[in-house]
């Protein structure tokens, strides 16, 4: 796996740095600079609201937990965000730093890792439903592409994945088993590592059919929010394009990241893919470009933040005993 992750990391950085030679770097800037100060701040302010909302729709999971605050959720997916978007990991690995941040804040390891799994399970179907969305949007817009067949057929398999995932899932299939006690092994702390610990709240995770259509639900309206960014942060660069457009390109995009999700930071899977669909709405590759490097911008002004507060707890954590002494770290999100 670390293999892939280097390969897609090496032909990511290449295909970006073609893009912007072809383009030009003056091109590029002059299209961000655009936005100014004033609408970066706009723009980071909106993410913001949008993780913390994924969080709250995390937390649901479990909020009838005495361990489960909102705030101990938002801190995890902020770490989750932060470590996919501003260090060399794959998605995997955002998910993995997202559940370690959150049993540290307090919450049951067990838990942390059986809630992560079930909520990116319940987010990549709601993002099925919003790249469908999408695709009628582009179907709409411009009738007959050559993108919409392609991208159609990847729904298909994506969902299909899904659901043999989640199917496996409730029926705690053995190598899902050994392969979540592993990484609460590694990663959660010894405390949660008995045979079965994570299975079991899977387990009873999926058996709350209800809560889990809300869940899936409240993150089906947050990828429609993240689409709105877009379409905001097209207008603050001044560029007119309209909602619906907006919302075609950024669902698409987030489709080609997911099916990239081994490529860290998913690098030039973005930039290639804003401009191929920038340019079916007469979006300039330069603008395109520009967008993603406001994308990015704005992920590394919250993510590197959250990580080095992260990591001060983490230290925090090794010199107070580690597992021994839980109390110190949950005090810092009380």
């Amino acid at each position: 796996m670390k293999a892939l992750v280097i390969v897609g990391l090496v032909g990511g950085l290449a295909l970006a740095t073609i893009l912007v030679l072809v383009w030009g770097v003056g091109t590029i800037w002059h299209s961000a600079t655009a936005l100014g100060l004033e609408g970066f701040g706009v723009v980071v302010g909106f993410h913001i609201v949008s993780i913390a909302l994924v969080g709250c729709a995390w937390w649901m999971l479990g909020w009838e937990r005495v361990d489960a605050k909102a705030s101990r959720f938002i801190w995890g997916r902020l770490i989750r965000d932060s470590a996919a978007e501003a260090l060399p990991l794959s998605q995997v690995g955002g998910f993995v730093l997202g559940a370690r941040a959150l049993t540290l804040a307090g919450v049951s390891g067990a838990f942390a890792a059986a809630s992560t799994v079930v909520d990116v399970t319940l987010e990549l179907f709601a993002q099925i439903g919003y790249t469908i969305i999408g695709l009628l949007f582009l179907e709409w817009l411009r009738p007959n592409n050559a993108i919409v067949t392609p991208v159609l057929v990847g729904v298909v398999i994506m969902g299909v994945a899904a659901a043999i995932f989640f199917a496996i899932q409730a029926r705690g299939a053995r190598f899902v088993e050994h392969s979540s006690n592993r990484l609460a092994r590694q990663f959660l702390g010894r405390d949660i590592s008995e045979v079965g610990a994570v299975q079991a709240s899977i387990r009873d995770l999926q058996g709350r059919r209800s809560r889990l259509l809300l869940v899936a639900s409240a993150h089906l309206a947050i990828w429609l929010l993240n689409g709105v960014e877009t379409w905001l942060t097209f207008r603050l660069m001044g560029l007119a394009l309209t909602l619906p457009a907006a919302l075609a390109v950024d669902s698409l995009i987030y489709a080609m990241r997911s099916a990239a999700f081994m490529v860290p930071n998913a690098l030039g899977v973005q930039e290639g893919g804003l401009v191929l669909l920038g340019l079916l709405f007469g979006v300039t590759p330069g603008a395109s470009l520009a967008l993603s490097l406001i994308k990015r911008a704005r992920d590394l002004v919250i993510g590197i933040p959250a990580l080095l507060v992260w990591q001060a707890i983490e230290a925090r954590h090794v010199w107070r005993g580690g597992g021994r002494e839980r109390k110190p770290i949950t005090e810092w999100l009380r």
